[in-house]
């Protein structure tokens, strides 16, 4: 935190200052830009959208003209029963202030020719009143490189690509490359919002109290940059700091989190800290279970359509086919009696993982790097990965019998219809495609580590994003959002989108709350 600067001392000035360039980020420089603001952007990196680029982008944001378009029967009221079941009262403001913006914010986003959404098929995550068994979330429509043109380089390419340093295929921009390319695109062409890579915040400047502009490592120095109207740090966690996940309490390991490399490292949330900001849910994250890959990071995995998941015993800890977020949870518990937990499966698919794993790796690179391991019979499998035999093969042959009988006596794998999502009856012989046998060797056994897809704890912000004290006060000129924020939905995971879509909705919330704040001057 600084103290008072004279006017002559700031290297730039702005209306707003937009920290971070994810989902929530681009869509506040938006709004902060059509609204006639002089705005700009400071990433920390040499390229946009952060772990939103990495993500499939879909926007959990209920009642809006997307799902009327697709005739969903979705609204903001079955959306708050919803809700209310999994997360009860204790953020109703922030809550409904989510739910009575979102139509808004969508209907304004639309309005611009570069934004054009459609609704997929992804069902909510747990079953309670106001759910949506075929999901309410949504995802924009794939950008054509050319459309971009210059701006191209400048957009984060997909996990795969991006870690091996390799730009953008030739092909279209899809998930949420396509996203962040499309607010990027709607935002520049206001010609209000200005996009400053390579700008590393690392404090906060405030005057009499109040919070007025940002100082940033760059590539030639450090930079003050002054907003005149506030700050909005919409920066990601702090997933990529080992030392503050250790000092929080925070499971997994930064090598495993789904953040780009070099990001997320908490210096914005401490900035904020410095300054006066409370924070919640530090020891949260968006949990996943990982793959563990050769070169110590892990794979966001998810979607299974075979194979069983065992602890250090050699027997099940779950249903498989949970919801990621509920299966990293149950992860976590499993490995507190052991570090290994392994998903075993057999050569069904040719010795392929039976799961969508982002990024995928040849199985001939993990079998030599001995992240996966491969035998004939489950007794050596069980030698190889530490497990005892006995346990392991009656596992798999209660599981099998379940597979025969099509009901999971043990963890009601199949009963649910995100469970069924995923499954290809092709494979599954018996009357429960979630429940595939085990019965082709050779047998192969994956190491599983609790991954995340970024940390859910940050500061406190009430429901116009503004950033609380610990006494529950607005530090005035400051605002958060999206995974810089902690989550309205506590400890639960609603659906598919929901950091995406609350980022984007307070942000745009703060915007609107700056705008009727009178311009500082002075």
């Amino acid at each position: 935190m600084r103290g008072r600067r004279r006017e002559q001392e700031w290297d730039a000035t702005h209306e707003v200052v937009v920290v971070g360039s994810g989902a929530g980020a681009m869509t506040g420089a938006l709004e902060a830009a059509s609204r006639g603001l002089d705005t700009v952007v400071l990433e920390r990196t040499a390229l946009l959208g952060g772990t939103s680029a990495y993500s499939g982008a879909a926007c959990w944001l209920p009642g809006t003209q997307v799902q009327e378009r697709a005739g969903l029967g979705d609204s903001t009221e079955a959306a708050r029963a919803y809700l209310r079941a999994l997360t009860g009262d204790a953020e109703a403001e922030r809550r409904e202030a989510f739910l009575r913006h979102a139509p808004a914010l969508v209907a304004r986003l639309e309005r611009d020719p570069a934004l054009v959404f459609e609704w997929r098929a992804f069902p909510d995550y747990v079953a309670a009143p106001g759910r949506m068994d075929a999901g309410r979330s949504f995802v924009p429509l794939d950008l054509a490189p050319d459309e971009l043109g210059d701006l191209l380089p400048l957009v984060r390419p997909a996990v795969d690509r991006d870690r091996a340093g390799l730009g953008h295929p030739d092909a279209p921009l899809s998930a949420g490359r396509a996203l962040i390319g499309r607010l990027l695109l709607a935002a520049t062409r206001t010609g209000r919002a200005h996009i400053r890579a390579e700008h590393r915040v690392t404090g906060l400047v405030t005057e009499d109290g109040r919070v007025t502009g940002v100082e940033a490592r760059t590539p030639h120095g450090t930079v003050r940059v002054r907003a005149r109207r506030g700050v909005l740090l919409a920066a990601g966690g702090f997933e990529r700091d080992e030392e503050g996940r250790a000092a929080h309490g925070v499971p997994g390991g930064a090598a495993w989190s789904m953040a780009p490399g070099g990001t997320n490292t908490g210096e914005v949330l401490r900035a904020a800290v410095a300054a006066g900001a409370a924070t919640a849910l530090m020891d949260e994250a968006w949990w996943c279970p990982g793959t563990e890959l050769p070169d110590g990071t892990a794979a966001f995995t998810l979607g299974l359509r075979g194979g069983i998941m065992v602890d250090a015993t050699g027997r099940r800890f779950a249903n498989e086919s949970l919801p990621y977020d509920r299966m990293g949870r149950a992860l976590a518990a499993a490995r507190q009696d052991g570090p290994r937990v392994h998903l075993v499966f057999d050569s069904r698919e040719g010795g392929a993982l039976p799961a969508v794993t982002v990024p995928s790796t040849a199985p001939e690179a993990h079998l030599a790097a001995g992240t996966w391991v491969r035998a004939d019979s489950l007794p050596e499998l069980a030698g190889l990965i530490g497990v005892p035999a006995g346990a392991l093969t009656g596992t798999v042959s209660r599981f099998n019998g379940f597979a025969a009988t099509g009901r999971d006596e043990d963890h009601h794998r199949g009963e649910d219809p995100y469970d069924l999502f995923f499954a290809d009856p092709h494979d599954a012989p018996g009357p429960n495609p979630c429940l595939v046998p085990l019965d082709r060797p050779p047998y192969y056994a994956a190491r599983l580590v609790l991954a995340d897809l970024g940390t859910k704890g940050g500061l406190r912000t009430d429901a116009d994003a503004r950033v609380l004290d610990a006494g529950g006060r607005p530090l005035p000129g400051l605002y958060a959002a999206g995974n810089t924020s902690a989550s309205f939905t506590g400890r639960v995971y609603p659906g598919p989108g929901v950091p995406l879509g609350t980022a984007m909705v307070f942000a745009s919330l703060a915007v609107r709350h700056m705008a009727e704040e009178p311009e500082r001057t002075a």
